[in-house]
């Protein structure tokens, strides 16, 4: 095993995860040393593994999803690299996502082979980006001197809302009874705003609702 390169795969769907393995294992130079179906999970084997590389999904249960996932991992360990696998290609999951340190960021749609070829880039600290994101990024970046994120102009009311509420440190499922919406909802709008004020994590929305003075304190 110390030829090979080290794989932890993260994903809640458990054929994904059955039907990549699968396919890795074939590899002579690859080899898969433990799964995970959610952001903790992850985080934990990842700390208990080591791996050369993870192949990341973004969008899984519970408070941990596949963007604080990755920035715990890459805290952790850094020598690990983040590969995110996703469906996921709009601006609120991409810019998160490699905000919080993921080397790569390749869609579902990907071959098995250019999977594999991806990974042993990653391993060797190469980034692999699917076409329709590297264009976003290009883009982020050549608008990036001139863009003042506005969030009474960028976001919804009822993302406001959810912006103040994380400011005052409710949690997704207190957010979800205060609103009268769903989790998974309150996810969905968490992820928008992040994305929206090109934000890394809940924390960093926090500061910034408090800094902008999107709430306050009282006198």
């Amino acid at each position: 095993m110390e030829d090979k390169i080290t794989i932890l795969l993260v994903d809640d769907h458990q054929v994904v995860r059955q039907g990549v393995r699968a396919f890795l294992d074939s590899q002579e130079d690859l080899v898969v040393v433990g799964e995970a179906e959610s952001g903790m999970q992850a985080v934990e084997l990842a700390a208990e593994q080591i791996p050369d590389v993870i192949l990341m999904d973004l969008v899984m249960p519970g408070e941990v999803d596949g963007v604080a996932a990755t920035r715990q991992v890459r805290n952790t360990t850094p020598r690990t690299q983040v590969v995110v696998l996703t469906s996921y290609h709009e601006d609120e999951h991409i810019f998160p996502a490699i905000r919080a340190g993921a080397l790569s960021y390749v869609l579902k749609d990907i071959g098995p082979d250019e999977l594999a070829d991806v990974i042993r880039k990653a391993a060797k600290g190469e980034a692999v980006l699917n076409p329709r994101v590297a264009a976003r990024l290009i883009k982020e970046v050549q608008n990036s001197r001139n863009f003042v994120a506005n969030p009474f102009t960028e976001l919804s009311n009822r993302e406001m809302e959810v912006l103040r509420l994380i400011a005052a440190g409710s949690s997704n499922a207190d957010i979800a009874v205060q609103l009268v919406i769903s989790e998974k909802t309150v996810k969905g709008h968490v992820s928008n705003i992040l994305g929206k004020l090109h934000l890394a994590d809940r924390t960093q929305a926090a500061v910034y609702a408090w800094r902008e003075g999107i709430v306050r304190r009282d006198p």
